[in-house]
């Protein structure tokens, strides 16, 4: 079903058990994020949050994304896998011969059907221009402050619409917005971004640009948003392809730019390319970490117009897993047929895990057929759109979404020091490892049968010399044992920069216990969570400075430094988490937002990380 606003999809959600109205009084800042990380991470209350009681005239909905049910539900299907299904069978229908007048017009009927799903503009009275506020004030909508070093309140699940001054053609992406004022904000445009390239085509020109931020209408508009559509695709499109009817646009109060009219809040406004940049941030972001300060557009406001009983959309991000990661899950899904179709027909699946946030890790399955293949599919993916930020791919003949099993092959049969190889290119404008600002190193894992051997294992005697010495030594603090068994040695260090990787392992070379790899991670992470292991240590590595091999005698051991490195940028982001008074606060007062079970702060977990030097600097 396509959902007339919010309000339809709230009640959709409360039919399904899938809703939380919490009818205490919450704050927007840290409060209500403090609340939806735990609520989001938890096993058995993780359900979409209705906040009807923030200091504002409009209830928030949050997590509204939060699992695979309810964003199927916002999609208007059952699964993932039956959209997938029926753009393989589109695609299919289209590219097959039509040798028969019948087939000819099967393929016509399709094509009309299909064309019915474009944006239709309508001149009734829309129902997001109910209410129009010609003196806007963003301190009317609940924004909010997510964690405690934001730069200030961000707008979240902003639908953000613009056209290319050139074709005309509209873009509908999601970029976040801080609060700058009563009706300023920042706008997030990163360099790869569709709204950074109209920001330099109107630049250009040196005219102002349109623009409509749309909040919360049908659920499908902010998924559109987030989907990695190809420049030039009509976000809308999609939409009435996923709610099987097409999105009726309406011209805006204030602004020469068209809006869906079933939005719940509209922000009309512009932004000025001539302007002088802003300081915007940092924010804590999807990534897990903050990103930095930098300056992007402003936008100023010139109109809010809403529905009469309107609901305001936000979302957070910060240490996986996130509702953001459900909307990856998505698009893992809807676009694998494309993916195949362009060029890649030996890829069987795909799977992006979340601590991986999108871009640091993907797991690609192919169907393996000669040597180099997984060099070819690593390459071409890394030349296709947004996978191009992708920084570790691993390539293998297994199950994707069984990531044990993946990782059980690499364990057992993997040859580091020849199955990885190594390139360079553009990363993602949140990848704060890199030397270079969005560019840095990439790695590949071949996991493939044509490329594996059996590995040694140790003994449980040498397990124990490994792990007797690290308890031994002043500079380590944990050592993994269970990976101890595959020849991995994976320890918590108080600092890269002075522990000598050469000195530690020529300590076993007279032993002959030599390992496959060496890993490196900051002290105070969980050293047996594979999840925030994983996550930290893919977030704080660039493949090209590293990850590299060390040989001893005749042995060659690969050494991969996942640490923090202030040394090298300074501030290095931190992990983004709760601060103390927050979670205090959210834990006295727990039973009065009518959750049935307690839930831990999962910040409990990150305070435990080393605070490297700059942090503070972020204040």
């Amino acid at each position: 079903m396509a959902y007339n606003g919010l309000n339809e999809f709230v009640l959709a959600l409360e039919s399904k058990n899938q809703l939380i109205r919490i009818k205490e009084y919450v704050n927007t800042e840290l409060e209500i994020a403090e609340i939806t990380d735990r609520i989001s991470k938890s096993k058995l209350q993780n359900k979409a949050l209705l906040f009807e009681n923030n200091g504002t005239n409009f209830p928030l909905l949050i997590n509204a994304y939060g699992s695979e049910e309810r964003v199927c539900l916002a999609l208007n299907t059952d699964k993932f896998s039956s959209i997938e299904e029926e753009i393989n069978s589109i695609i299919n229908n289209l590219l097959s011969p039509a040798n028969s007048f019948k087939s000819k017009l099967k393929t016509l009927g399709l094509l009309k059907r299909v064309s019915s799903y474009f944006p239709k503009i309508s001149k009734r009275k829309a129902p997001c221009q109910e209410v129009i506020y010609n003196n806007p004030d963003l301190a009317m909508l609940p924004v909010l402050k997510c964690w405690p070093f934001d730069g200030g309140k961000f707008i979240t699940l902003p639908v953000v619409n613009t056209k290319d001054p050139v074709t005309s053609v509209r873009n509908a992406g999601m970029y976040r917005m801080q609060v700058m004022g009563a009706a300023e904000t920042g706008m997030h445009w990163h360099l790869h971004k569709t709204g950074a390239r109209h920001f330099s085509e109107y630049l250009k020109q040196k005219k102002k640009i349109p623009i409509a931020v749309v909040l919360g209408g049908d659920p499908v508009y902010a998924y559109c948003a987030s989907a990695p559509l190809p420049d030039g695709i009509d976000e809308y499109m999609l939409a009435g392809f996923l709610r099987k009817k097409s999105v009726q646009l309406v011209r805006c109060i204030t602004q020469e730019i068209e809006v869906p009219s079933d939005a719940d809040i509209v922000i009309e406004g512009y932004v000025d390319p001539m302007e002088p940049l802003v300081n915007e941030g940092p924010f804590g972001d999807h990534t897990g970490f903050y990103s930095l300060p930098d300056n992007y557009p402003k936008f100023h406001v010139t109109c809010i117009t809403s529905r009469k009983n309107a609901v305001y959309p936000a979302t957070i991000v910060g240490v996986p897993p996130q509702e953001d990661f459900w909307l990856i899950k998505a698009s893992e899904r809807i676009f694998m047929p494309l993916m195949q179709k362009a060029g890649l027909p030996e890829v069987i699946d795909i799977s992006m895990p979340d601590y991986g946030v999108a871009h640091n890790l993907v797991i690609v399955q192919i169907k393996n057929e000669y040597p180099g293949q997984a060099q070819k599919v690593a390459h071409s993916l890394w030349g296709m759109g947004q996978m191009m930020l992708n920084k570790v791919l691993i390539i293998t003949d297994k199950n994707p979404q069984n990531e044990n099993e993946v990782y059980k092959s690499i364990l057992e049969n993997a040859d580091f020091s020849k199955n990885m190889f190594f390139s360079s290119g553009p990363m993602d404008a949140l990848e704060h490892a890199g030397n270079t600002f969005a560019y840095g190193g990439k790695l590949a894992i071949d996991n493939t049968s044509k490329s594996i051997s059996k590995s040694e294992k140790w003994t449980i005697e040498q397990q124990d010399k490994i792990r007797n010495f690290c308890k031994e030594s002043n500079e380590i603090f944990e050592v993994n044992s269970f990976l101890l068994q595959y020849k991995i040695i994976l320890i918590e260090v108080e600092n890269s920069v002075s522990f000598n990787n050469e000195l530690f392992l020529k300590n076993f070379s007279s032993e002959k216990i030599i390992p496959y790899c060496l890993i490196l991670c900051d002290k105070g992470l969980p050293i047996n969570n594979k999840d925030l292991i994983l996550w930290h240590c893919l977030a704080n590595v660039d493949p090209a400075r590293d990850i590299k091999k060390l040989m001893i005698n005749s042995d060659s051991i690969v050494i991969i430094d996942g640490t923090s490195k202030p040394h090298i940028k300074n501030p290095w982001p931190n992990p983004v988490y709760s601060d103390k008074n927050t979670i205090e606060k959210v834990d006295l007062n727990w039973k009065k937002y009518g959750f049935t079970d307690f839930e831990i702060s999962p910040s409990q977990i990150i305070h435990n990380l080393l605070t490297n030097e700059g942090f503070e600097k972020l204040k």
